[in-house]
This record gives C-alpha cells, structure tokens and sequence, in this order.
C-alpha cells in the first residue's frame, strides 16, 4: 500500500464517521447560509507567478510543521506578504488539518480559499461549500476517470473553482480527456513515496494547450525559481512549509512575490 493508498482508505473512514453526524441532506441544506464567493481562478492570473501560500500544519513527510502557531497569525501574515490565494489543508489524520482551519481562514481573510484535501467523495464538497471554500483540489492519481467527471461537474455545480493536479504524462491526459480543465495543477511531489522533482513541472507543460492556468506545486523556495517558472509560462505557484517554517512569514512570502512592505 502506498502512502497515497493509506491516506485515502483514511479518509473514506472520516467521511463515514463525518456524515453518521451530519448527512448530505443536513450539509444541503446549510448552502443558503453559504458565505459570499470569491474569485480563485480569476485571482491566479496577472502580471508574474502569483503565490497560493498553504497553511499546513504537518505532513507524512515532513512531521510537525510549525507546532503551536496560530492560524490567524500565519493568514494574516501570509495576506501581508502578497499571497493571491490560500491554500488551507483539512486532511486531519496525515496532515493535522480540519474544516474547523477553513472557517477560521475564512473569518480573518479576505483572500480565496482553496480547501486542499484528498476529495473523493461529493460530502466533501458539500463541507467545502459550506465552510466557505472558493475552490478545491481533485487529484487525478486519486480517483478513476467516473470518479474525476463527476466530482469535476458536481464541484462546478456548487460554483466551486476546481484544481485538477496531475504528477505524470498519463495522469495529464487523463485529466484533458475526462474534463478539460481551466485550472491544472502539476504537482512535484510523487503521492505514492512523497519524493520531490522540481524538473516534473518543466517536463509536463509543454503538453499543457494554450489557454490554461497552470499551477507548480511542491519544493520551491527561492524568488529565482519563481522568475523561472515565469519565464517559461506557468501562472501561480503552491509553497506551504517554506513560508510555514520561516521565522517571519510574511517577510518570507514578500521575498517571494516581491510585495512591498508594509
């Protein structure tokens, strides 16, 4: 079993356990009480690589991230420092993540909101929606092509923004053929051991069509990456632990995206 096996057996658990308490119908009918949406895509496209900064408490990886922080602390630093949008992880048993992490970004922000989870179950986007995510994350290495396109249309349904994330070749044209996305994540980091690849974004997007918003996640650090993946086209950037780990976070993520003080 891989990492990637374990986590989403994992969630399947949470979720059953999840709706015993509140049902597809209980979420359903809290969607009119639904906060305001705000643009995800729409904010990722602009002059430069825009930042989704990440909130990320720990990982399989990496362990203990930045232990004891507070959430509002890092948001606000993370809105301060210049991020376009966040990511906000809610996977609890691997990450340490929860949707109470949502709704509290939520209330201290005014940046979208990706709610990053291993989603594979259309009770997830009900959550998401209801607990004001803009946008989520479908992994195509976690789910067949069926499981892909209806997550996809249900997600677009419920006017979330998707980020479809590919890691290879075959997982890229899964995702063009099954749902043509406008948002496509590349990720560097391979699901199944957790090993990062800068080089695996330069490899993918020169099969990316014209037209897409492409995202680079995992394993950046510097602003001189960032002016690289400018140069050669990709749109926004994912980076969590290394403005998670930093003594200052805001000063961290303004180096990135060249934001003025303060």
């Amino acid at each position: 079993m891989t990492v990637l096996d374990k986590i989403i057996a994992d969630t399947r658990t949470a979720i059953a356990a999840r709706r015993s308490q509140t049902d597809d119908a209980g979420l359903e009918a809290q969607l009119g009480a639904r906060p305001e949406g705000r643009p995800f895509a729409e904010a990722l496209v602009g002059d430069g690589v825009s930042v989704i900064a990440e909130h990320k408490r720990r990982s399989p990886s990496a362990g203990p991230i930045r232990e004891g922080a507070s959430l509002a602390a890092i948001i606000t630093a993370y809105e301060n420092g210049g991020a376009a949008a966040l990511s906000i992880i809610t996977e609890e048993a691997h990450f340490g993540g929860s949707l109470d992490d949502l709704r509290a970004a939520r209330a201290v922000t005014t940046l979208p909101l990706l709610r990053k989870d291993f989603v594979v179950d259309r009770y997830q986007l009900l959550e998401a929606a209801v607990a004001g995510a803009d946008a989520i994350l479908l992994i195509v290495a976690a789910l067949s092509d069926r499981d892909l396109w209806q997550l996809y249309d249900e997600a677009r349904a419920l006017d979330l923004d998707v980020l479809v994330e590919v890691h290879d070749d075959e997982e890229l044209e899964r995702a063009l053929e099954t749902v043509d996305p406008q948002l496509i994540g590349i990720n560097n980091r391979d699901l199944t051991d957790f090993s990062v690849d800068t080089e695996r974004t330069y490899d993918l997007l020169s099969d990316v069509p014209a037209g897409k918003t492409v995202v680079a996640e995992s394993g950046y650090r510097t602003r001189e990456q960032l002016d690289e993946l400018e140069r050669v086209g990709v749109d926004a950037v994912l980076i969590g632990e290394t403005v998670m780990r930093a003594e200052d976070p805001e000063a961290a993520l303004r180096a990135l995206t060249g934001a003025p003080a303060t």
